[in-house]
């Protein structure tokens, strides 16, 4: 009894000790910063650094995977290979019947053997058969090549995180939503702003994008060639992407001229809105003469 009555105390007493451990980590950690002053932010090596759990959008693969797997989903791809097994089947059933079709033929000629009685009837209705499918299918594919895209507001992918850009992609998405939601202001105030003025503003930027875009997967072409490069003539690539990023800054910039002449557009009253109306089109024209020379560059 008194074996198992010194085992409980001690149980009790290593108990209280175990849940005193904070206090003593935070008094030795004083005592460590009389003798250490924080000059500087130091790390506190009496506590584990807590590192950021990793995500799966952080890795390359990751995004190459996810955008790979968007670009299998856009309408267009299902159209694309809804056609190609349509075109297929079409195929497959015109040789079908035209095979059918001879195997009749040659029964009801009495080119095959004793079995030709059998042998047109299975003909014929092979025929039947692979006809009425046929024509099913040939109607599927004409109907699939009048079939018309609907118009795509998902933004395309951003580039994957490591590249140069990425951020440039990024900054243009939310750049275009901005602009699409003041130019459907704009648009209910007609009165104020003409809506050819409007309709300029959103062709004009959809083109500077596009533009944008086209500069955008260029970087990424040269960062894929670099990556596959001996590293002496990788210094060359580096300032070619250099180049490239300089040019997407400057499209971005004017890019934001433009919004930024549209929210003033909107917030204009009175005598200011017809020098807002004078700036929306002057930022229109800077940005339509940008999408020009990008459209030329890449």
């Amino acid at each position: 009894m008194s074996g198992r009555r010194d085992f409980g105390e001690f149980s009790a007493r290593l108990e209280k000790h175990l849940e005193r451990l904070p206090d003593y980590a935070q008094r030795a950690q004083d005592k460590l910063q009389r003798y250490f002053p924080p000059t500087e932010e130091r790390p506190n090596p009496l506590r584990r650094p807590q590192a950021r759990p990793p995500s799966v959008t952080d890795v390359p693969v990751f995004a190459e995977v996810r955008a790979k797997w968007e670009r299998w989903n856009e309408p267009a791809a299902r159209l694309a290979r809804q056609k190609r097994r349509t075109s297929r089947a079409l195929t497959l059933w015109i040789v079908l019947t035209l095979l059918c079709g001879l195997m009749a033929v040659a029964a009801g000629f009495g080119l095959v053997a004793a079995q030709g009685a059998g042998t047109l009837t299975t003909g014929i209705a092979g025929v039947i058969v692979f006809g009425v499918l046929g024509t099913r299918s040939g109607l599927r594919l004409r109907q699939l090549n009048r079939t018309e895209l609907p118009v795509s507001t998902t933004p395309p992918p951003l580039p994957p995180p490591g590249s140069a850009a990425h951020e440039p992609m990024r900054r243009l998405a939310e750049a275009e939503e901005s602009l699409a939601e003041l130019l459907r202001q704009l648009s209910a105030q007609s009165a104020a702003v003409p809506e050819n003025s409007v309709e300029d503003a959103g062709t004009t930027a959809a083109e500077a994008a596009a533009a944008l875009r086209g500069i955008a997967a260029r970087i990424e072409a040269v960062e894929r060639a670099r990556k596959a490069s001996p590293v002496g003539q990788r210094a060359a690539l580096d300032s070619a992407v250099q180049t490239l990023r300089e040019q997407l800054d400057d499209g971005l910039d004017g890019y934001g001229a433009l919004i930024a002449a549209a929210g003033q557009a909107v917030a204009a009253s009175g005598n200011g809105m017809q020098q807002s109306k004078e700036a929306l089109t002057d930022a229109t024209d800077r940005l339509a003469g940008l999408a020009i020379a990008l459209r030329e560059l890449s």
